[in-house]
């Protein structure tokens, strides 16, 4: 089992996106996870930096703790030949900490440069099967071209390239994606708690680890955290058909008029205590995912930094599926 932090690009901007990957390093995560956005989901979020830089001085300012996106789109907003360009650097940069996560992407981030984004999850999917497919030519040394149906790469190649090429994990919602995230990634990712998706990842030969977010809002008192998730990050109860199709953080807000704080206490542990935050991870151990990365949408990062280090990290690393520790 291993436990990351996520790094809320839409909350915060880069420099104090910086500093929370340093708190999380010295608190004992494992990893952070960055979102790779254009946008953020809501205007009063307020930021939404480059990802690639603030992971390179992440990377220049921390020793241990292992990086990675989660997740990005490599076919609109980037062509996968800057992508695969991107996270070799990285990789090499951070001594092999990197973890590329790539998905289908969402058209609030897409559209911005002006290609359009395709309206049927099919074409998406053709498309990120594309990307990773250059992403591995390009990995695999020399001077490649490739022809596909929907991207096209001419005489490129990647100078510098790690010894140990960064694990991809690929995220999936349905069983197409989870085949896909089985035959050409190395690990599958998720933002919800159904064991059918690991199930159609191993069904297809997936044998790598499996990332999922887990949905949590930490602060002295139940309401204060629970309003806090409200006011940035009801779009998260959209659903993922939704958070996929709309295009702006205008939409996101008018889509969320009515999400209420009793809506936000089902799907997040909000509050100071231990047990909620271990039982929404136990759900999703029980789903068969083994790398949980602490989503939180609280109103103070170090509090809940703090929070992970005296009540969670050592219960955490005990769950196993069934919740009976070993």
């Amino acid at each position: 089992m291993e436990i990351g932090y996520k790094l809320a690009a839409e909350a915060f901007g880069p420099a104090e996106l910086v500093r929370q990957a340093v708190l999380a390093e010295e608190a004992g995560f494992d990893f952070v996870e960055i979102s790779d956005h254009y946008h953020p989901w809501l205007d009063n979020q307020g930021h939404s930096p480059f990802a690639w830089t603030v992971l390179g001085s992440i990377a220049a300012r921390t020793s241990r703790i292992g990086l990675a996106t989660g997740v990005t789109c490599p076919t609109v907003r980037y062509h996968p030949a800057v992508i695969a360009q991107a996270a070799a650097t990285l990789a090499l940069l951070s001594e092999g900490r990197f973890v590329l996560g790539l998905g289908s992407g969402e058209r609030l981030n897409e559209h911005v440069v002006g290609r359009g984004f395709p309206d049927a999850v099919s074409t998406r999917q053709e498309m990120l099967r594309e990307a990773l497919e250059i992403i591995r030519l390009l990995w695999s040394g020399g001077y490649r071209s490739y022809e596909g149906k929907h991207l096209r790469l001419e005489d490129a190649r990647v100078f510098d390239l790690p010894e140990e090429l960064p694990l991809i994990a690929v995220a999936a919602g349905g069983r197409e994606a989870a085949a896909l995230a089985a035959e050409l990634g190395d690990g599958l990712f998720a933002t919800e708690d159904r064991p059918e998706l690991v199930g159609h990842y191993h069904d297809a030969g997936g044998t790598g680890p499996r990332y999922a977010e887990v949905p949590m809002a930490w602060a002295p008192d139940e309401h204060t955290a629970a309003q806090a998730a409200l006011d940035t990050s009801r779009w998260a109860l959209t659903g993922w058909k939704v958070m996929s199709e709309l295009p702006n953080p205008v939409n996101f807000d008018a889509a969320t008029t009515t999400v209420r704080e009793e809506d936000i206490l089902r799907k997040f542990a909000c509050g100071p205590d231990p047990a909620r935050y271990l039982d929404a991870a136990q759900q999703f151990v029980d789903a068969g995912f083994d790398r949980l990365v602490m989503q939180n949408a609280g109103p103070d990062p170090d509090g809940f930094v703090d929070f992970y280090r005296r009540e969670l990290d050592g219960p955490l690393r005990k769950l196993v599926p069934g919740g009976k520790p070993a």
